[in-house]
């Protein structure tokens, strides 16, 4: 900061000699000032170091190159500047329409989101059991799973038996017992003397949500009932909820998930104000879910985005005064089974841009979710990685934190524009229910999973602990497995992790009837200097699969490699060396391996022509999961 040596008089009229402040402040104003084509031109001699672009490419082509695609076909670019965003719409304030940067005008400072906890158990008094302990120890509402999937709708009440339901607000799931449960909950308050005006919850009611897991469910018009008596006599309660999580679980886009929740929110608008209520009443009985991943800033754009394309729908049916309600839920899907302990940090990170992005409540599930049934001291993690994050990590002190980032409201106004397409096309189909039965969401979000599993088969979208560093010799997480929530005959449940985790029980299978990990020996050239780097990633990417990856060590010759071959236990070989040594010696040891038994011989590594003897290659973008399967097939057809 700049100052001047002045001698001036003070507010108290005293002399006062002296530094004193400038009236503007310039932040950094004793550097000159420095334009956008000097950042580029920066940008471009550091990746023309990198050999990544010509010396006489046109200036920002580095940039172009460090520029990638989302998902949705946004171009994510590595620089933003103030010019970025100069003709984007105007984001408003935190607390007034269109609500981007938050549905209240001091956030979260006064006491931080509501931290609401998922409880899928079976057993009544268990999750009775639950339930009392995540409200004693810091959760404010619950989510509570019943029907089919979760606790028998007539034990609601004894599960919520010592919860005060005009103090902590519950949200019910029931699937196909929605409106079952929804009437049990209600007549739960009444029976305890509840002032119908004090109930707090959500009932749940989502046929629409349904449809899109099962594949069918009841009509819209089915909330209307319960959904006019909660308007009349419950102020303070939800009675449905518009749930995108089916399009984030099935592999879909962020700007697919919002285009999805407007055009389901819009039906239940219709079916509401049909049956009488105005766009208001009808609005405010809406809680809006969406799913909250450890890509932290499409998270936090997405949810701002939402709040700005719901409010734009609200404008035109006539009210700009109900924000968005929203409940931001960290997908189990994203949970690995392998090395669970990694999903602690997936789920602070998600819960982090859940809170930046201005969510109303967020879940954010136990780290064994996607195993089985949680027990006390997961969920005491998960309950605990959001208070820390408000507590601790002051997250919620801030008013709409990523506010004024260039990135972050340019990429929230790509999103809103990308999904508000969406939610076009959906409309243009006949609406949301028609566009499902048709298949078209299907078709649409089938599109991004394929990329997105690809991105995992190549290991670009690396899951820690899964596809990247494995630990073949874990001890195995294990919980009582829960029933499936719903019976998926819509959109396909996508686990990201799960392909891999497929060949690793069929390695702990082996294991237990051989006494052996299947394994693909790493052939190691030269000294160690000379392979450890090939070594290291060949081994990483074989012990995704399941595989040992034992190696020679440093070797002089073809025929030491060959020796040490034939004392491993695997018929499937891999060469690991610099490029150097494999001009020099890949094709004789390569020979060398094929006559001491090698029955598939890889090479880590890209050479720039076929090396003689060699079946294929591993290197960094390469398909990891067909290399994974080569080698099973090779193992198998030697058994």
């Amino acid at each position: 900061m700049a100052t001047t040596q002045t001698t001036g008089t003070s507010e108290g009229g005293a002399d006062q000699d002296g530094p004193v402040e400038p009236e503007n402040l310039v932040l950094a104003g004793e550097f000159a000032a420095t334009s956008r084509d000097q950042w580029l031109d920066a940008v471009d001699q550091i990746v023309h170091k990198s050999g990544r672009i010509r010396e006489d490419a046109l200036l920002g082509a580095g940039v172009q190159k460090l520029s990638r695609t989302s998902p949705d076909g946004i171009r994510v670019a590595p620089l933003y500047a103030a010019e970025d965003v100069e003709d984007l719409p105007g984001t408003g304030v935190p607390g007034a329409w269109p609500f981007t940067r938050g549905s209240r005008a001091a956030g979260h400072v006064a006491e931080g989101w509501d931290i609401r906890q998922r409880h899928a158990g079976t057993d009544p008094a268990a999750v009775k059991d639950a339930v009392m302990g995540d409200l004693e120890n810091g959760v404010n509402s619950v989510w509570l799973t019943a029907g089919d999937a979760g606790v028998p709708v007539e034990e609601i009440g004894s599960v919520l038996a010592d919860v005060y339901l005009d103090l902590a607000p519950v949200v019910l799931d029931a699937g196909e017992q929605a409106a079952e449960a929804a009437e049990a909950y209600l007549a739960l308050a009444a029976e305890r003397g509840i002032e119908d005006s004090a109930l707090l919850g959500t009932l749940g009611l989502d046929p629409i949500g349904l449809r899109a897991r099962a594949g069918n469910g009841p009509d819209v018009d089915s909330v209307v009932a319960i959904a006019r008596r909660v308007a009349n006599d419950f102020p303070l309660v939800k009675a449905v909820v518009v749930d995108a999580t089916p399009v984030q679980e099935t592999g879909g886009s962020d700007a697919q998930e919002l285009g999805f929740s407007l055009a389901s929110g819009v039906a239940y608008l219709r079916a509401l104000t049909a049956a009488g209520l105005d766009v208001a009443a009808a609005a405010s009985l809406l809680e809006f879910r969406y799913a909250a991943t450890p890509e932290q800033f499409p998270t936090i754009a997405k949810l701002r985005a939402a709040r700005r394309l719901w409010a734009r729908v609200l404008e035109a049916s006539g009210t700009t005064d109900v924000p968005q309600t929203q409940h931001a839920v960290v997908p189990p899907t994203l949970f690995s089974r392998r090395d669970p302990w990694v999903n602690m940090l997936r789920g602070t990170v998600a819960g982090f841009a859940a809170g930046v992005g201005g969510a109303d409540a967020v879940t954010v599930p136990p780290f064994d979710v996607a195993i089985g049934e949680s027990e006390p001291f997961s969920r005491r993690v998960a309950r605990n990685t959001q208070a820390l994050l408000i507590e601790e990590s002051h997250l919620a002190q801030v008013i709409d934190p990523a506010g004024g980032s260039w990135y972050v409201e340019h990429l929230t106004d790509d999103l809103a524009t990308t999904a508000w397409a969406f939610f076009q096309e959906i409309e243009g189909a006949g609406g949301v229910v028609a566009a499902l039965d048709s298949g078209l969401v299907a078709r649409r979000t089938a599109e991004v999973r394929a990329g997105r599993e690809q991105a995992v088969a190549h290991r670009t979208a690396p899951l820690t602990g899964v596809s990247e560093f494995p630990n073949l010799d874990e001890r195995l997480v294990e919980r009582t497995p829960l029933p499936e929530a719903i019976e998926r005959g819509g959109l396909p449940l996508y686990r990201p992790s799960e392909a891999y985790e497929h060949h690793r029980d069929r390695s702990d299978e082996i294991l237990a009837d051989k006494g052996e990990r299947p394994s693909a020996f790493l052939a190691t050239l030269g000294p160690l200097a000379a392979y450890t780097a090939r070594a290291g990633f060949a081994r990483n990417l074989l012990q995704a699969g399941g595989l040992d990856a034992p190696e020679a060590g440093a070797t002089e010759s073809a025929e030491e490699v060959a020796t040490a071959f034939r004392e491993s236990p695997s018929t499937v070989a891999v060469l690991c060396s610099t490029d150097k040594l494999y001009d020099e010696r890949a094709a004789d040891t390569a020979a060398a391996l094929r006559e001491a038994g090698a029955t598939r011989i890889l090479l880590a590594g890209r050479p720039a022509e076929e090396v003689p003897g060699v079946d294929g290659y591993l290197y960094a973008g390469c398909d990891a999961l067909a290399v994974i399967d080569d080698v099973y097939a090779a193992l198998e057809a030697q058994a």
